[in-house]
């Protein structure tokens, strides 16, 4: 393990509420503070209510001067989400900013804006997108979930020319600029509690077979295909039963998911409520979830075939690691390969119901299937605790430093989006005039001189 030669002081800050009901990004965040605070100073901020506390770091709710005083005490930063775009102060700042990008959310509001209105609609995710621009052109070091999300952006870098001379001399292979870092475990098993769901909610006995959705309903995901699969299934199994931990979104900038009245309404119209499906109106503390994962005999998680499920991560379901818990999963997704590839569950084409039903019914009643995805997702999550996947993170935190071409003579205080096709591909003096203007609209003199002397020095006129 690398030496630690200095605590650093680290700010996290965010714009959810610091409660008991969080949701996935919160979620993440609280357990980054954690694993930093082992090696560092960490404030976890938010500009939203804040009832949580720590002992490991310090969490506080912060106004804007807060905000600022923060931002002056910290050596390093940890953003995601908008809250850059929400506090100038944050953009500005030129502290050492690791970008979490773990949620593509222009992709998200694909589908989450798309009852709003074309106008409404493309605004929404051109918003998003510019968010990440602001992010992706600021930030000095870059942490997402997944292999595959990290191809999507090294590719989102590149056509912002953050992938350059000065960055790839860092590191051929980019490592030094954007890791891996998934959403992780906790270290420690979870513990049974009192029950919450089996002799407690009306109409879910000890004895039935229990379904868990773990998390909330979005508009990305599936739980219609999922519901027309109960109503199918309870007719083979008459004691099978699904829960939906989450409908209201503890975020107040989280707003109302049209996916989550539909699958009411339809759940009302199949004649599931209360009877075969029941939801939570609220949210689940995060502190209190073990009780209900290890209550269940499955969890599930169905999404729609589509481009966010293509490079999402979804957190939710490494609860189902954490409790052990077999599952059926939309394929598609990262969760679906490692279902797949390690046998910790089944996966199912999206919008099948049939296999979904299938899926479902051979995981209740194949006692020897159920035991062999739990040994398999033993050997998993023993790969996933947020002390293993947090390394590279950790690693960079020990030596913050700025990214070099945000600081280099060359590049400092220019834009880093490469010249247009036209201005490179003009021959002769056309072109070197279409260059010397790009040159020059971005304050480069310096490359200016350089390419003069260079001239000089070849023999050029």
């Amino acid at each position: 393990m690398t030496a630690i030669t200095e605590r650093r002081r680290i700010l996290i800050p965010v714009m959810d509420p610091l409660t008991p009901q969080m949701a996935g990004p919160t979620i993440r965040s609280w357990h980054m503070a954690g694993a930093l605070s082992v090696e560092h100073e960490v404030v976890l901020a938010t500009t939203g209510l804040c009832t949580l506390e720590d002992g490991r770091f310090r969490t506080c709710r912060v106004d804007a001067q807060g905000l600022e005083d923060l931002e002056q005490w910290c050596e390093a930063m940890v953003v995601r989400g908008f809250v850059m775009r929400r506090h100038p102060v944050l953009r500005r700042s030129g502290k050492v900013v690791v970008v979490d990008v773990y949620d593509p959310i222009h992709l998200e509001q694909l589908e989450q804006g798309r009852d709003a209105g074309m106008r409404q609609h493309l605004a929404s995710v051109r918003a998003a997108a510019a968010v990440l621009n602001e992010q992706l052109l600021r930030g000095d070091f870059f942490v997402c979930a997944s292999p595959k999300q990290r191809d999507f952006w090294l590719g989102h870098l590149a056509a912002l020319g953050r992938i350059n001379p000065l960055t790839y001399l860092e590191g051929e292979t980019m490592r030094s600029l954007i890791a891996v870092v998934p959403t992780g475990l906790p270290d420690a098993p979870p513990v049974p509690g009192i029950p919450v769901l089996r002799g407690v909610v009306p109409g879910i006995s000890a004895d039935d077979l229990l379904v868990l959705w773990g998390g909330g309903i979005y508009n990305w995901l599936d739980p219609l295909t999922l519901l027309r699969a109960i109503d199918r299934l309870r007719h083979r199994l008459p004691k099978v039963r699904l829960y939906f931990m989450g409908l209201n979104h503890p975020s107040p900038d989280v707003p109302p998911m049209a996916m989550a009245a539909q699958a009411i309404e339809l759940a009302a119209q199949l004649g599931l409520t209360d009877s075969h499906v029941f939801f939570n109106q609220g949210w689940v503390d995060y502190n209190q979830r073990q009780r209900y994962l290890l209550e269940a005999d499955i969890g599930v998680s169905t999404h729609l075939d589509h481009l966010e499920t293509a490079f999402s991560f979804r957190s939710r379901l490494l609860d189902y690691l954490w409790a052990s818990l077999p599952m059926v999963v939309t394929r598609g997704d990262g969760f679906a390969e490692l279902a797949d590839a390690r046998g910790i569950g089944l996966s199912v084409p999206p919008g099948d119901v049939d296999a979904l039903e299938e899926a479902l019914f051979r995981l209740l009643v194949d006692a020897e299937l159920a035991t062999n995805c739990r040994r398999a997702i033993t050997a998993v999550a023993s790969e996933l605790t947020w002390s293993s996947v947090m390394q590279p993170l950790l690693s960079f935190c020990r030596s913050p430093r700025r990214a070099p071409d945000l600081v280099h003579p060359y590049t400092k205080g220019s834009r880093l989006s490469a010249p247009s096709a036209a201005e490179l591909a003009s021959p002769g003096t056309k072109g070197d005039l279409h260059r010397l203007a790009h040159h020059l609209r971005h304050g480069e003199v310096s490359v200016i001189l350089d390419k003069v002397r260079g001239r000089m020095t070849r023999g050029h006129t």
